[in-house]
């Protein structure tokens, strides 16, 4: 994300990454990653004990390969509202506030996650849904034919306020994954730094596979619930205290249930995201502006 400490990094190290970055570089990472995705939810949500590969097999053999991209227009929209609001505040925070110990960083990437997770409420929503459509009988699918026509589908159908339903837990998710996320890999990018692993392609992955894990453990029971309450028909559900008992009904496990996928969608993902997120900072970044005055060096193109 932000490398504003001089020394001996080069210059293209130097440079910050913009606040959209986050954003383009996650809706990147979407379009390799969403089939795994894709396959996290129908885990989640599927009544009979099917494996991921099972699932994936079941999916491409009734419905064919082009199914695995069910949805794939509700996950770039919300790339472009989730990711990239969450990536931006926390970018443009870390510019304002010092962001050197964990306990900041915490702090910031929890604000920015909770933001963003009510931002993007309405793509998850839509996202959840079209995915899910591939595993239900064909007179129960909603054939949303984008992520647009869901949006549309959805105020005239069922009213805007649906369009936020399971926010607070979208949010609280959101909270979650960008601690997972984003803290942890700063942490872990300047930890390996410290420790003497150059700036390069290798500490970014390391530092995205620590992240990933992290996130995947902290997201997890979220996750389910989550998915379980935007999936649901009208009145399954009295709210979320009543999502939380239901599913503790099925044992601690039903928690992760579908950890092993999540973990499988999320690490690539990750590593995608924060390699996409390097390139485009270290390329296309920018330079803080050097103080007017004082002993300060002024950086150039020469360096």
């Amino acid at each position: 994300m932000s490398i504003r400490k001089g020394g001996l990094m080069s210059y293209n190290q130097r440079r910050i990454a913009r606040w959209y970055f986050g954003g383009v570089a996650s809706s990147m990472a979407a379009l390799v990653t969403h089939p795994l995705d894709l396959m996290k939810v129908l885990v989640q949500t599927q009544a009979e004990k099917l494996s991921l590969i099972q699932t994936t097999r079941k999916i491409v053999r009734e419905q064919g390969v082009l199914a695995m991209y069910n949805g794939i227009s509700a996950s770039l929209l919300r790339q472009y509202t989730y990711t990239l609001t969450r990536f931006g505040i926390y970018s443009m925070g870390s510019g304002m506030m010092d962001t050197s110990t964990m306990g900041r960083k915490t702090t910031l990437a929890a604000v920015a996650g909770g933001i963003g997770g009510y931002v993007g409420a309405p793509a998850d929503l839509i996202n959840v849904r079209l995915q899910n459509d591939v595993k239900l009988p064909p007179e129960q699918r909603r054939n949303y034919k984008h992520a647009i026509d869901g949006l549309v589908r959805i105020i005239r159908e069922e009213g805007w306020r649906s369009l936020f339903n399971g926010s607070s837990m979208t949010a609280l998710r959101g909270m979650f994954m960008t601690v997972g996320q984003i803290a942890f890999y700063e942490q872990s990018k300047a930890s390996l730094v410290k420790m003497g692993m150059p700036e390069n392609m290798g500490t970014y992955i390391v530092g995205s596979i620590i992240s990933a894990m992290v996130a995947t453990t902290l997201t997890q029971p979220i996750d389910v619930v989550k998915t379980r309450l935007m999936n649901a028909p009208p009145g399954k559900f009295s709210g979320l205290t009543d999502a939380f008992i239901k599913t503790s009904k099925e044992g601690p496990q039903a928690y992760f249930k579908g950890y092993t996928p999540a973990l499988t969608r999320l690490m690539p993902h990750t590593v995608l995201l924060f390699v996409g997120l390097e390139f485009l900072r270290t390329h296309y970044g920018y330079l803080p502006e050097p103080k007017p005055t004082g002993p300060y060096y002024r950086y150039s193109d020469e360096d």
